[in-house]
């Protein structure tokens, strides 16, 4: 019988993409993987890309301190677990994985129970509440290079990058325009606001668009559901005379044309994002988004621009951006500058040791598992 791999990565499109990701890889080498996701939209949306996989909706909601908020949290986590407790006795698997977010508790504390091991992946530069909570009792917690958990021992934590499904790779810049319906010729800026969109980034395109069709620039911009724009697809000429294009799209699901298209990226900075840039190799101009959970969005846009990678812009300079934008794209240097730092930023976001690992907790015999854990 195949050895099973549980894989929790429900909630938000960064914690669903690695977790597709993983189960990819496993799956190529026999394995069978579960993956654990909410019942959210975005999942259900996602996961219809990906019929050869195979999905469990389970219960949970995200942490809220208010009163009844945190009645709801604590609803959820006691189905969560009755759920984990049903699954798990059933499906025995060698290991479970969980990539941070609302779905991770639950099940986590079930398997320290039945003496499953318990992974955690982090990729953002500041580790989740679930993480910190969970890390405790993990076998190992995979996190970015350089960045630590408070009193997590040494033994238990690696450095791992971010994974990133296997159609995420670079393509063909003319094919990737001509089949996103844009000029082949011509400087192409992509804008994405994250699974959910950005509000402030769609208002400042559409103000900013007047100049960049004038300058030559066509427009790709992701507004995210329930944001879509009036007129969505806009083409004029550019002051040379050139063709030039803004689309926008509530959603989309072909990222690595998206990204092979565009000359330049403006997104907000989850971990997930910035892998798929690096994977794509495509500059980004970062506008963090500033009530992210323990700002965490701004320390990854901070390390990328560390890195000579791209820059990082606060939200609360974003009429700031319409000018770096052509002032980034007129220079000639300067974008090939990034993609050479892309191309060294990429060696830290290997990932083939959290596929080692996990194989290697497949073929162990269990016994052998519980005297590690105890």
């Amino acid at each position: 019988m195949r050895k099973t791999f549980v894989i929790a990565c429900g909630g938000t499109g960064g914690h669903l993409s690695p977790g597709i990701a993983l189960a990819e890889r496993l799956t190529d080498l026999g394995y069978r993987c579960v993956l654990i996701v909410s019942r959210k939209k975005i999942d259900a949306r996602l996961l219809e890309k990906y019929p050869q996989l195979e999905f469990r909706r389970a219960p949970g909601a995200g942490l809220d301190f208010s009163p009844m908020g945190l009645f709801r949290f604590f609803c959820s986590q006691c189905s969560a677990i009755a759920f984990a407790f049903a699954f798990l006795l059933k499906n025995r698997p060698a290991a479970y994985v969980s990539f941070g977010g609302f779905m991770t508790l639950g099940m986590a504390l079930v398997c320290k129970v039945l003496f499953i091991p318990v992974i955690l992946h982090e990729a953002n530069r500041i580790p989740g509440k679930a993480v910190r909570w969970i890390s405790r009792i993990s076998t190992r917690v995979y996190l970015p290079p350089g960045v630590r958990v408070k009193g997590l021992s040494p033994l238990v934590f690696r450095s791992a990058g971010f994974p990133v499904r296997r159609e995420i790779k670079p393509l063909d810049k003319a094919e990737c325009r001509r089949m996103l319906g844009f000029p082949e010729h011509g400087r192409l800026l992509a804008i994405f606001g994250g699974s959910q969109g950005a509000k402030p980034l769609n208002d400042w395109i559409l103000s900013a668009w007047e100049q960049f069709s004038a300058a030559g620039i066509s427009v790709l911009c992701v507004t995210g559901p329930g944001k879509d724009i009036k007129d969505a697809l806009i083409e004029k000429t550019s002051a040379s005379g050139a063709p030039v294009v803004a689309r926008f799209i509530p959603f989309c699901d072909t990222m690595a044309e998206a990204l092979s298209a565009a000359d330049i990226v403006i997104s907000r900075a989850g971990a997930g994002t910035l892998a798929e840039c690096i994977a794509c190799r495509v500059p980004a101009i970062l506008v963090p988004y500033p009530f992210a959970a323990d700002n965490h969005q701004a320390a990854n846009a901070k390390y990328y621009q560390e890195k000579g990678a791209g820059i990082m812009v606060p939200q609360s300079e974003i009429d700031s951006l319409t000018s770096i934008v052509l002032e980034i794209i007129s220079d000639k240097d300067l974008l090939p500058r990034f993609r050479e730092n892309i191309e060294k930023l990429s060696r830290e976001y290997v990932w083939d040791n959290v596929v080692s690992d996990l194989v290697h907790y497949a073929t162990k015999e269990r016994k052998i598992i519980r005297a590690e854990q105890a």
